[in-house]
C-alpha cells in the first residue's frame, strides 16, 4: 500500500474540471494512495521512528501501523496533531480515520478528534459543523475506517487531525482527506455582515453562519457560505440544511443600510489569475421585495494597486419567474489577484448564496500536465514573467491541445474497454486464495480481524485512489445511524415478537474460522443465548476420519469427515437413516492453533449460537472438540454436497435430457428445494439473524432433495469467482447483494430477501450461469447505483426459461428498491408453498 498510482491523463482532466460541489467533490487526496509525499506529512511529536507521521496513512500498515504521539493524550490539552500539506488549496468534504491495527497487535485509536485547517500556514481555523460542534466522533476499534462528512466543507492547504479524549489514554491515528482541487483560487472574501428580515410570522436571518474569518459589522479574511458549494432554494425561508433557521442558505442585505445603493464585496485570490467569468447565485422572490442585483461594477488589482479601468454589467431583471438563479458576469480575461465588486440594489433586498469564479488555468500548466512523483501537485511556475501571453495564441493552443487529448482519450477508452474487462473477469476469479478470505461484512465497523492485512491485488484496485466516496450522509457506512436520516431506506418494522431489527440494534458479528461471518446477530439476542450452557457434547477426535478439505481461511479450515459412533452423541430429534455401525458424514470446522484471541473467542461464541439453531432446513451443530487444540465444531453435512454443484450436474426433465442420458430434476422438485430454503430463512429471520451470504453454494442437498442452509461457501476456492474484493477490505458476494448492502453497508433481513431472489434465479437456471454473467464486477456495482438513483435504468436478472410468471414475480418483488416493499420470508414461504401445492 501507500504507493504512487499512475492515472491515465484523461482521468486527471476529468477530475480537475469537477465543480467544487460537496456531492461531487469526494475523491481521496492521496494519503492511502501515496500521492501525498512523506515530507508533506508532519506531526507535533512521535512515539518512535516507526510511528512517525508518515505512517499515519489510511489503510496502510507500514512501520508500527500508524502515527502515535510521544505522550498520552490528556483531556483539555489539544497539543498533539498529525498535519497534512496538500501544497495547493483544496475543497475538502470528507475525512476518514483508523486506529493502529498492526496485524492484530495494535489497540490504540482516537475515539474523538478535532480538525484545524489553514490556507496560508499561519492562520489556523478550528472546523465547526453547522450547529457549532467542533468534536468529531472517531473510531471504536483499531481496524475499521470511519468516514465523516465535513459539513460545511473546508477550503484549505494545511489540515491537522487533533485527537481528543475525556480521559488520559494512548492514541494512534491513520487518516485520509477527500475532496478535490479548489479551482477558484479564492482565499477570502470581505463583505458587510448579513442582516435580519422581519416577516409577520417569524424573523429571517441572512448572516453568514459558517464564515471562518473575523465578523463585526464587516466580515474579513475568511470564507463561508458564499463559497461552500451549496445553492439556496427558490423559497429563501427553506434550507437544504436539517434544522436550519429561515434564511440559512443566503447572505442578504437591505438597501436601507447602504446609502450608496450598493454592497461591496472584495475577493482575494491565491495568485494572479486570468478571469473569464463570475457567477452569482441570487434569490429572486420579488413578492418579498427581493430581486437580483440591478448592476455590478468590478475593479481589479494586479499587484498592490487597483486598476483605474473598471468593468460594469447589468443583468436582465426577471419579474415573472421567482426562481433563484445564477447570473453570469463576463470578466473579459482580466488579470488580477483581487477583485472588488459593487452590487447595486434593484429592490429592498439582495440575497446571494454562492459566488464562483472561472479563470484561465492553462497558463499555469495545472491541468494539462499530470503530476510527477516527488514534486508538489500542479505547482505554478516560479517565473511570473512567463505567465502572460497573447490571448488569441493561448486560445488557439488550448483548442489544439484539447482536441489532441480528446482524441487520445477516445483511443485510450476504446483500448481500455477491451483490455480492462478481460482483466477484471480473470482477476475476479482468482482473488480468493489462502490469505485473501476476509469478513463478509461490508460495514466499515465490521470488516473483520484481517482488515489491515488486505492488499490490493488486481488492476481495478490500482485506480482506487480516484474512487469517489458518494454522499450518503455524515454517518456513511454506519447503517444503524443512517437509517434514521434516510427513512425511505428503513427496513419494515414488521418483525416477529417486536424484537429489535438488525439495523436498529447493536450487532455482534462473529468472525468465522473460514473468514466469513456466519450470521449477524443482535447483541441482545447473543446476550440471551450466551447466558445458557452449550447443549452439545464433546466428541472423541480419534473417531474422526478426514476425507477432504472443503475450504480454508485465515483462522481455520473446513474438512469433510466421517464420524464413527456419532449416533451415541445425538439427541432423538436427529434422524439419521444410517446403521449404528456405519460412519456419519460430517463437516468439521477447525480453528488453527495459531489463531488470535479474538478469533478463539468468536469460535466459542459461534458454538453457542449454532447450538441454539434448531430447524430442519438449517445445518445443525452435532458435537464439539474443545478440551484440547485445535478447537473443532462438528456439523451436519449432506451426501449430495452443495446445491450449486448438485444442480449443475443435472438437467431439467425433457427430451434432450433423455437423449443425453443425463440425470434430471423436475420443476416441482426445484420448487420444493426453494421452499425449503425460504423455510430456513423464515426461521433465521424470526430470530433476527441476518445470513449475509445466501446462495446455492451455501445450501447443502441430502436425500430426497432435502435442503439445509450452511455458511462456508466463501472458504472454497471453487467459488472464488463469486466474490469481489472491494478496495482491499472485504471479499463480498456482490452479485447476490442488495443495492443498499453494497452502497450503504446495510445488511438486514430485507437484504437476505434480495439474495433469496438471486438464489431462486440460480435454481431455475440449474446453476449453469453466474448471476449478471454478461456484466463485469464493476458493472454490477454500477448497476446498484442505478437502483439507488431509481431512474428506471437498472438491470434485472432475466426470467429463466423454466420460470413461470408467478415465480418471476416473486423474484422481482425480492429486488424492489424500497426494502420495506420487499416480501418477508414468511410471505415468500407461503407463496412458494401455494405454487408447490
Amino acid at each position: 500500500c501507500c504507493v504512487m498510482i499512475e492515472i491515465p491523463l484523461f482521468v486527471i482532466l476529468c477530475i480537475n474540471t469537477e465543480c467544487c460541489v460537496p456531492d461531487v467533490c469526494r475523491y481521496p487526496l492521496g494519503m492511502s494512495g501515496g500521492q501525498i509525499r512523506d515530507e508533506d506529512i508532519s506531526a507535533s511529536s512521535q512515539w518512535s521512528e516507526s510511528t512517525a507521521a508518515r505512517h499515519g496513512r489510511l489503510d496502510c500498515e507500514e512501520g508500527d501501523g500508524a502515527w502515535c504521539p510521544e505522550t498520552t493524550v490528556e483531556p483539555d490539552n489539544l497539543k498533539e496533531f498529525i498535519q497534512i500539506d496538500l501544497n495547493l488549496l483544496h475543497f475538502i468534504t470528507l475525512v476518514g480515520t483508523q486506529g493502529r491495527h498492526a496485524g492484530g497487535m495494535g489497540n490504540e485509536f482516537a475515539q474523538m478528534y478535532m480538525i484545524k485547517y489553514s490556507r496560508d500556514g499561519s492562520r489556523w481555523i478550528s472546523w465547526r459543523n453547522r450547529q457549532g460542534k467542533q468534536v468529531i466522533e472517531g473510531n471504536r476499534n483499531t481496524y475499521d475506517t470511519v468516514l465523516r462528512d465535513l459539513d460545511p466543507p473546508i477550503i484549505a492547504r494545511f489540515v491537522r487531525f487533533m485527537p481528543v479524549t475525556d480521559h488520559s489514554m494512548n492514541v494512534c491515528m491513520r487518516v485520509e482527506l477527500y475532496g478535490c482541487k479548489w479551482l477558484d483560487g479564492l482565499v477570502s472574501y470581505n463583505a458587510p455582515a448579513g442582516e435580519q428580515m422581519k416577516l409577520p410570522a417569524f424573523p429571517v436571518f441572512f448572516n453568514d453562519s459558517v464564515y471562518d474569518g473575523a465578523i463585526t459589522h464587516m466580515m474579513t479574511e475568511g470564507l463561508g457560505q458564499l463559497s461552500d458549494g451549496v445553492m439556496g432554494l427558490d423559497d429563501f425561508t427553506q434550507s437544504h440544511v436539517y434544522q436550519a433557521w429561515p434564511g440559512y442558505d443566503y447572505v442578504g442585505w437591505n438597501n436601507e443600510s447602504f446609502p450608496s445603493g450598493f454592497v461591496e464585496i472584495m475577493f482575494e485570490f491565491d495568485r494572479p489569475r486570468n478571469f473569464t467569468t463570475m457567477k452569482v447565485h441570487c434569490n429572486n422572490m420579488f413578492s418579498q421585495h427581493i430581486k437580483i442585483f440591478r448592476q455590478v461594477v468590478c475593479y481589479f488589482r494586479s499587484d498592490s494597486d487597483w486598476e483605474s479601468t473598471l468593468l460594469s454589467f447589468s443583468p436582465v431583471v426577471d419579474e415573472n419567474d421567482p426562481s433563484a438563479r445564477f447570473i453570469t458576469v463576463e470578466l473579459t480575461n482580466r488579470m488580477a489577484n483581487a477583485i472588488k465588486c459593487q452590487f447595486y440594489f434593484k429592490d429592498a433586498w439582495m440575497l446571494f448564496s454562492e459566488i464562483t469564479f472561472q479563470s484561465d488555468r492553462a497558463m499555469y500548466n495545472t491541468t494539462l500536465v499530470p503530476p510527477t512523483i516527488g514534486s508538489p501537485t500542479n505547482t505554478p511556475p516560479d517565473d511570473p514573467t512567463h505567465k502572460i501571453d497573447d490571448s488569441n495564441t493561448r486560445i488557439l493552443i488550448g483548442c489544439l491541445v484539447a482536441i489532441i487529448f480528446i482524441l487520445l482519450a477516445i483511443i485510450i477508452i476504446i483500448l481500455w474497454r477491451q483490455v480492462w474487462q478481460k482483466l477484471m473477469e480473470k482477476a475476479s476469479r482468482r482473488m480468493l486464495d489462502d490469505e485473501l478470505t476476509a469478513s463478509l461484512s461490508i460495514q466499515t465497523e465490521v470488516f473483520g480481524y484481517n482488515h489491515s492485512q488486505s492488499r490490493v491485488t488486481n488492476e481495478q484496485e490500482s485506480n482506487a485512489a480516484y474512487e469517489r466516496i458518494f454522499p450518503l450522509g455524515p454517518d456513511y457506512q454506519e447503517p444503524s445511524r443512517l437509517i434514521n436520516k434516510l427513512p425511505e431506506f428503513a427496513q419494515s418494522s414488521e418483525e416477529p415478537n417486536g424484537a429489535p431489527h438488525y439495523a436498529e440494534a447493536d450487532i455482534v458479528n462473529l468472525q468465522g474460522v473460514t473468514g466469513s461471518n456466519t450470521y449477524a446477530i443482535p447483541a441482545v439476542t447473543l446476550d440471551l443465548l450466551s447466558g445458557k450452557d452449550v447443549a452439545v457434547e464433546e466428541f472423541p477426535r480419534k473417531l474422526l476420519t478426514f476425507k477432504e478439505k472443503l475450504g480454508e481461511g485465515q483462522f481455520g479450515e473446513v474438512h469433510l469427515c466421517e464420524a464413527e459412533g456419532m449416533q451415541e452423541f445425538l439427541h432423538e430429534e436427529y434422524l439419521f437413516d444410517i446403521p449404528e455401525d456405519q460412519p456419519v458424514l460430517v463437516a468439521v470446522k477447525m480453528l488453527r492453533s495459531d489463531a488470535n484471541g479474538n478469533a478463539r473467542n468468536d469460535f466459542l461464541k459461534e458454538i453457542k449460537i449454532m447450538s441454539r439453531l434448531k430447524d430442519p432446513n438449517i445445518i445443525r451443530l452435532l458435537a464439539v472438540c474443545i478440551y484440547s487444540n485445535p478447537l473443532c465444531m462438528i456439523t451436519e453435512y449432506m451426501e449430495n454436497g452443495d446445491l450449486n454443484q448438485f444442480l449443475s450436474r443435472h438437467e431439467p426433465e425433457g427430451q434432450l435430457a433423455l437423449l443425453s442420458n443425463t440425470a434430471t430434476v423436475s420443476f416441482s422438485n426445484l420448487c420444493y428445494m426453494a421452499t425449503q430454503i425460504a423455510s430456513g430463512m423464515k426461521y433465521l429471520s424470526s430470530l433476527n439473524f441476518v445470513h449475509r451470504d445466501l446462495a446455492t453454494r451455501n445450501c447443502l442437498v441430502g436425500k430426497n432433495y432435502t435442503i439445509k442452509i450452511a455458511d462456508f461457501g466463501m472458504s472454497r476456492n471453487l467459488y472464488s469467482g463469486d466474490y469481489y474484493r472491494i478496495q482491499g477490505r472485504a471479499v463480498l458476494p456482490i452479485r447476490w447483494m442488495s443495492w443498499e448492502s453494497i452502497l450503504l453497508g446495510k445488511f438486514t433481513t430485507a437484504s437476505d430477501v434480495w439474495a433469496f431472489g438471486v438464489t431462486l434465479w440460480e435454481i431455475l437456471n440449474f446453476c449453469k450461469e453466474q448471476p449478471y454473467s454478461q456484466l463485469t464486477d464493476e458493472q454490477v456495482i454500477e448497476n446498484t447505483g442505478e437502483f439507488f438513483r431509481d431512474q428506471k435504468r437498472q438491470i434485472y436478472l432475466p426470467q429463466p426459461v423454466l420460470c413461470s410468471d408467478s415465480l418471476y414475480k416473486i423474484m422481482l418483488s425480492c429486488w424492489r428498491r424500497n426494502a420495506k416493499e420487499r416480501p418477508s420470508f414468511q410471505e415468500i414461504h407461503r407463496r412458494l408453498s401455494d405454487l408447490e401445492s
